[in-house]
């Protein structure tokens, strides 16, 4: 598990403070040297999370190159975000969970009907608020963004354990 370091900046300075119903998409565009502050208000939540360049949508996060360049799974203290042109998009430069998901991907209605039971097909996913916040949010509007462009997300505050073998 990594280091935990709780943000030393003042939230009653933000620029912008928004909290985010439970299934809701949220869009917005986060500036170089401006901080995104996530936080699991109720518990037991993850934040699947796409980042794309706001300047070329077709850049974005990549978890292959986030995985390789960091040497590991799971994101943390001082993980570095890569995209797909091999930029650095963002740092974590706090964290009060330890280990973020970049394996485990999205949930679907259908991966919802086999964790849960069928009758959960018409549940919240988090790609299903995906294709809303792409479709109909202004942001993306503008940039034509849809299914296809769906990439693979973050799951912050979904500390995935790996199985190992004995042996």
């Amino acid at each position: 598990m990594s280091k935990l370091l709780e943000s030393p900046l003042n939230p009653a300075h933000a620029v912008l403070d928004q909290t985010c119903l439970a299934g809701e998409p949220w869009m917005a565009t986060v500036r170089a040297g401006q901080t995104l502050r996530i936080l699991d208000l109720e518990g037991n939540q993850a934040v699947d999370t796409l980042f794309y360049s706001a300047v070329d949508s077709a850049e974005r996060y990549s978890a292959a190159d986030t995985i390789a360049r960091n040497g590991q799974l799971y994101l943390g203290l001082g993980s570095r975000l890569y995209s797909s042109a091999g930029r650095v998009m963002l740092t974590i430069t706090a964290d009060t969970c330890g280990r973020h998901d970049t394996l485990g991907g999205a949930c679907s209605s259908e991966s919802n009907t086999v964790r849960y039971a069928l009758d959960k097909r018409p549940m919240h996913s988090c790609r299903d608020s995906f294709m809303h916040a792409l479709c109909h949010c202004r942001e993306a509007g503008a940039l034509g963004m849809g299914k296809r462009d769906i990439a693979p997300n973050i799951n912050f505050f979904m500390n995935v354990r790996s199985r190992r073998k004995a042996g």
